[in-house]
Formats: C-alpha cells, sequence, structure tokens
C-alpha cells in the first residue's frame, strides 16, 4: 500500500470524514470531492480506486484497498 493512500486515510478521520453507518457497513467522504462519499462494507469500496485496483495491479499479488477503506481501519482502531 502506498505511503499517499496511507497519509488521504488518516486525513480523512481525522477530518470527521468517517460515519458508522452499521456494524460492517461506513460512509467515507471522498478526499478530493466534498460533495461525494463512499459506502465502504467488509473490505470493499464503491469507489472507482477500488472497483480499478485490480485493471492496473493484475497478477502482483495484492489485494484490492484504496483510502476509504484504510480510513475504515484507521476509525476502528480509535
Amino acid at each position: 500500500m502506498s505511503a499517499n493512500t496511507i497519509r488521504k486515510a488518516k486525513k480523512l478521520v481525522e477530518s470527521e470524514g468517517v460515519a458508522k453507518i452499521d456494524d460492517e457497513l461506513y460512509q467515507v467522504k471522498s478526499s478530493t470531492d466534498p460533495s461525494k462519499s463512499y459506502m465502504v462494507e467488509k473490505d470493499s469500496c464503491d469507489c472507482l480506486g477500488f472497483k480499478n485496483f485490480y485493471k492496473f495491479h493484475h497478477g502482483k499479488g495484492l489485494k484490492a484497498n484504496c483510502s476509504h477503506i484504510e480510513a475504515v481501519r484507521i476509525f476502528k482502531k480509535e
């Protein structure tokens, strides 16, 4: 995971951009467009970055990730 993804995730948590909806469902604000937010459920996000992850990282053995999923992980720890 890139340092940029972690930095954006921390910023989302610090700016109160993560809201718990249900046990495994969170709403996370976009880090680039304040009018948008994304739904994170377990290890899945409906943002384009997550949807396109395997297109860009195919065959590298990486698990799909995005700053929104990382923000939820950080939020859960706090």
